[in-house]
């Protein structure tokens, strides 16, 4: 049976997540429904990776598999049914064995802060109306890159079998009134960008010193992380995969 990568890209206000939840609106049950309502028969997706209620991508996938050829012009019959916050941005064919989740070879995740009012920022980044060490933000940014074990910065009761996360990237940048922290890593754990995040602010407000970031970020503890930082300001921004899965 032929299989697909369907990639979509959504806005998470009034979405509680990406993956399908038991009486919740959520990015997958969306696409779900709008399948079921224009070829009346349902489809399975399977989800790259989770983001929590709120969280917005500009780009993230699912797979699944269609007993034939899959009819490009109905994308645009598809958007039509989906609500405004959620859009599917392409389907193509991969390989039957392709899977979205574990073929994926890194994602990558941007968190917007604004230290101005902005109205028109005002759900897609976290206002934070005070000054920041951006020097010690850099150093602790830097200092992630050299750790693979984030039990700290993952929430309680998440269902993995290992904390051990590679980032190749992590540094703190400015894109037009933001400073935005990017971040790039084979995987990420439940909560674990906001948690970066938001420990890091607590460093460059001064509440905390880059020693006891140190401490947190080699801290077995779970959950010792800060995880204050709103949901609206996370983006998944990318997600890559080999070349040769794709037909």
């Amino acid at each position: 049976m032929p299989r697909y990568f369907l990639e979509v890209f959504y806005k998470g206000d009034g979405l509680s997540g990406f993956q399908v939840q038991d009486n919740a609106v959520t990015v997958q049950s969306e696409i779900q429904k709008a399948f079921a309502v224009y070829f009346r028969k349902d489809v399975f997706l399977t989800g790259s990776s989770r983001t929590d209620a709120g969280v917005h991508a500009l780009q993230n996938y699912f797979h699944f598999d269609w007993e034939e050829e899959f009819p490009q012009k109905s994308i645009y019959n598809l958007n039509a049914i989906l609500p405004l916050g959620v859009v599917i941005q392409s389907v193509r064919a991969v390989q039957g064995d392709a899977h979205c989740r574990f073929h994926a070879l890194s994602r990558e995740y941007k968190y917007y802060i604004c230290n101005k009012k902005n109205p028109f920022l005002a759900d897609r980044s976290w206002y934070l109306p005070y000054s920041l060490d951006e020097t010690l933000l850099d150093i602790c940014a830097e200092k992630i890159k050299s750790h693979t074990q984030f039990e700290a910065f993952s929430k309680r009761n998440t269902q993995v079998k290992t904390f051990q996360c590679h980032i190749s990237e992590s540094g703190w940048i400015r894109e037009n009134d933001c400073l935005v922290y990017h971040v790039k890593g084979n995987r990420f754990l439940r909560g674990m960008v906001r948690a970066l995040v938001g420990t890091m602010i607590k460093v460059g407000r001064g509440s905390i010193y880059v020693a006891e970031f140190d401490r947190i970020l080699a801290s077995s503890e779970l959950s010792s992380a800060d995880f204050s930082a709103p949901a609206k300001g996370l983006f998944l921004v990318h997600v890559s995969y080999p070349v040769e899965i794709f037909l």
